[in-house]
């Protein structure tokens, strides 16, 4: 998750004007969601420097015309306006009202040239769209929240969008997914400018972990974007969705489409924001968890029934997108289960100490030995984690009582 130091180096040296690396601009509009406004406010605009948290300057500026209205109806008065921007080093926008509707000129503007004059861009959840509307994201990656990732792919279509990340950093401009996941990021820009202890220090303050493991696969939807409804590819999504206990590849998926397989990628990754195979590879996943919940298949059976040529296969690809075995997945979700309630699923609390692989070296390894394209049940480790790496805190394969999956035992 580091990022290089000389890019940082080279990042400081670009600077220019009476732009300072320890000053932090947040660019907050009307109708934004007041829990993603927060998170940069908390992270850069608390004095820490009592536990070990180097201080920021934070500067609250307006987009627009204030007072501006947020969640709940509350209305804020930023005390700067565009102009301070000029005097930042991070400017963070923290989410955007609506992903239809264009942000201000103005604020375009204000981007462009903090961008131009070495200032680093960072983007929080639906942020990413203010950025990509600059054509900041031109030709990089970047992600967004799951939900609107397919939007952001189909309206930007330079922006190289992966809804699988929690935070990508590119180095002078940053993107992270949804709500939480600007925490994360934001932890990530104090690891890089101060160091490992320093963001350590504040995950603690912030009772959080300094670093999650895995993305954004574990929360995402099996139903098709909202985009996709009228279009062709439609009804071959539907099929595959319909078919996942069959085992087909890309190249079938294409045929069904009467497209060849270069154009159907194309199609694909522009209405959905994710490459057909890893699409197929995450819904056959997601059907393995409800199978997991709510069946009494062996993990052997389950692997049949979602498509996966062998049960190897699958213990691979749901350990790389969850953080657990399968086996230990469905023993700490029965764990959970309540008496005589309904069942509560333990995807949104499996967490290992495993970084999340958001970084653009990271990503370009994780690329280049990515499966090829019949490969839908390739097994190997992710690039760069080791088999020990990958190992989730407790394999519960044995009886006793099951601990969720990177739960810590107490000392």
């Amino acid at each position: 998750m580091s990022q290089d130091s000389a890019t940082v180096t080279e990042a400081a040296r670009k600077l220019t004007g009476r732009r300072r690396r320890e000053v932090v601009a947040v660019l907050l509009f009307s109708g934004g969601p007041i829990f993603e406004s927060s998170i940069p406010l908390s992270v850069f605009g608390i004095d820490r420097q009592d536990a070990g948290v180097p201080r920021y300057r934070l500067l609250v500026c307006g987009g627009e015309e204030g007072p501006l209205r947020t969640t709940g109806g509350l209305e804020l008065t930023a005390p700067y306006g565009l102009e301070a921007i000029s005097r930042a080093g991070t400017v963070v926008v923290p989410a955007w009202r609506s992903i239809t509707s264009p942000p201000p000129a103005e604020a375009l503007e204000a981007l462009r040239r903090a961008h131009e004059e070495g200032a680093r861009i960072v983007g929080l959840c639906t942020g990413a769209f203010v950025l990509a509307a600059a054509g900041l994201l031109d030709g990089r990656p970047a992600t967004t929240h799951w939900m609107y990732a397919p939007t952001l792919a189909k309206r930007y279509p330079s922006v190289h969008v992966d809804p699988r990340e929690l935070f990508v950093d590119d180095g002078d401009v940053l993107t992270s997914a949804g709500t939480a996941a600007g925490i994360d990021l934001c932890l990530h820009i104090v690891r890089t400018d101060h160091g490992t202890e320093a963001a350590g220090a504040l995950a603690r303050r912030l009772v959080v972990p300094p670093r999650r493991s895995g993305g954004q696969e574990r929360y995402l939807d099996r139903s098709l974007p909202e985009e996709i409804g009228s279009d062709p590819l439609a009804e071959v999504v539907a099929w595959a969705l319909e078919h996942l206990h069959e085992q087909f590849d890309v190249e079938t998926l294409a045929a069904r489409a009467y497209m060849s397989r270069r154009t159907f990628d194309r199609r694909f990754r522009s209405l959905t924001g994710s490459a057909p195979l890893q699409w197929l590879i995450t819904q056959r996943v997601l059907q393995a968890q409800r199978l997991l919940e709510t069946s009494d298949y062996s993990v052997d059976e389950v692997a049949g029934r979602c498509g996966f040529r062998s049960p190897v296969a699958l213990r691979g690809h749901f350990r790389r997108q969850l953080g657990s075995s399968p086996a230990a997945y469905r023993a700490a979700y029965r764990a959970r289960r309540p008496q005589g309630g309904a069942l509560e699923s333990v995807t949104a609390v499996l967490e290992t100490s495993v970084p999340a692989q958001g970084t653009a070296s990271n990503r370009r390894a994780a690329a280049a030995a990515s499966p090829g394209p019949s490969a839908v049940a390739a097994s190997a480790p992710a690039p760069g984690n080791s088999p020990e790496s990958l190992r989730p805190a407790v394999e519960a394969d044995v009886p006793g009582r099951p601990t969720l999956p990177g739960q810590r035992s107490a000392p």
